[in-house]
């Protein structure tokens, strides 16, 4: 399979929260197939945005490979770093919405997977292509503050290191007047959240041509 870019994601386990994940946005990342949706009227429509990436948290944002490098010398990079990160752990996961979008966030000391997210994003940074110039006007249209947009220079996305905020997004961005709506049909669909909530592994995955990620390879932490 050729990827146009990759990524580091976490993708929960096996279980009832991936399965939940995959049915709301109707794909699944780790088998790479379309999954029947959930019996909820609009909701083909407002996971629009996120369903190309599947259910997931980012920790290393996506990126082109940098010249001279390759797909093999970036996974053993990332089993090398992943030998040498320390799994993390936080209290659980809540819903919350963020702006005006859904998502699950950490609840409790979170200190652990901004550190498991930095160390992805500076491990694997010789594999990253520099963002074109009209990638970073893109970015900068969002009104970055002065210190995001040195991120942006520096690790090509405004939002690592303590601008990071690790979520697993289920929405697009929402009508105000929905939001309300969509919170209390997602808690009503949710399985029971994990508690607490463990990183134990990241993920590689790949871009496909039709613009979906999908799993390439898990990595435990073992530092």
């Amino acid at each position: 399979m050729s990827y146009t870019r990759f990524a580091v994601y976490f993708l929960p386990p096996e279980g009832a929260l991936a399965d939940f994940g995959a049915a709301w946005l109707e794909w699944d990342c780790v088998t790479a197939r379309t999954v029947t949706a959930l019996h909820v009227p609009g909701l083909h429509d407002v996971t629009m945005t996120p369903r190309k990436y599947g259910f997931h948290g980012t920790l290393k944002p996506p990126f082109r490979l940098a010249e001279g490098t390759d797909v093999a010398g970036l996974q053993k990079a990332l089993l090398q770093m992943a030998a040498t990160c320390a799994p993390a752990q936080c209290d659980g996961l809540a819903l919350t919405v963020l702006g005006r979008f859904l998502a699950l966030t950490p609840v409790g000391d979170i200190s652990g997977i901004a550190r498991v997210a930095a160390t992805c994003v500076e491990a694997l940074d010789t594999f990253r292509a520099p963002p074109s110039e009209a990638e970073l006007v893109r970015r900068r249209k969002a009104r970055l503050s002065e210190r995001q947009d040195a991120l942006l220079q520096r690790w090509g996305y405004p939002y690592v290191m303590e601008e990071f905020r690790f979520h697993l997004t289920l929405t697009g961005r929402l009508p105000v007047n929905e939001i309300d709506y969509w919170t209390e049909t997602a808690r009503a669909h949710l399985p029971t959240l994990p508690a607490p909530f463990a990183m134990n592994a990241v993920a590689l995955v790949g871009e496909r041509e039709d613009g979906r990620f999908e799993l390439i390879q898990r990595y435990t932490l073992t530092g």
